[in-house]
């Protein structure tokens, strides 16, 4: 939403005091934006020590989370919720870094329980493999849009999350299914235009 002149002439017309009452009343009324507000004037964490507190948070919670892992629709649900937790994080922080590097860590966590979710029925686990898949995607796009010194921060992890997929039947056979190419698990390797090429497997109808 873009300000008319008239409009910003008036707020600036208020007194400090009207101002300080806005202010809060708005803060009030807008959490996330009081959480990004604190963050930037007075926290003493700065983006690393959060984002090294989110991780911690991600691996406790997938962890807890794993005793409903053989109800794969409860155990997305906590997912997203997690997820939530991961994208305040980013939105409070501006932490692009972590976007990437969160995202791929829930992803690694979910995949330590392979052998549970490959006893699974296909139907039971899909809309939590596509989910994955989304994930990755989502992840490659955000590694590619940093800048190339931090790249290699991710292929260790990158890696790893390749080696668990391999070792999971249906979900390298979905990842291949859905445009998903393994050899893209390496910074160096995901393509320029990948944000494309999802937009255009998704148009396909894959994806979903």
């Amino acid at each position: 939403m873009e300000y008319s002149k008239e409009f910003k002439a008036a707020l600036s017309a208020f007194s400090s005091t009207e101002k300080d009452k806005l202010i809060f009343r708005l803060l009030r009324k807008d959490k996330l934006l009081s959480k990004k507000l604190y963050f930037e004037l007075i926290d003493p964490e700065n983006t690393d020590d959060k984002r090294n507190a989110m991780e911690q948070n991600v691996e406790e919670k997938i962890l807890l989370a794993s005793k409903y892992i053989g109800n794969a629709k409860y155990f997305l649900t906590i997912i997203r919720k997690i997820s939530a937790e991961v994208t305040e994080h980013i939105k409070i922080t501006t932490d692009k870094f972590g976007e990437a590097s969160l995202n791929l860590l829930m992803v690694d966590k979910i995949l330590d329980y392979n052998n549970d979710l490959s006893r699974q029925r296909f139907d039971n686990v899909y809309k939590l493999y596509i989910y994955i898949i989304n994930k990755i995607f989502k992840s490659l796009i955000l590694i590619k849009k940093l800048d190339e010194d931090y790249w290699m921060e991710f292929d260790d992890l990158l890696r790893t999350i390749q080696q668990k997929i391999t070792e999971n039947h249906y979900l390298q056979k979905l990842c291949i299914n859905n445009g998903l190419d393994l050899n893209w698990f390496e910074s160096d390797n995901i393509p320029d235009n990948i944000e494309q090429i999802m937009k255009d497997i998704k148009s396909q109808g894959f994806l979903r």
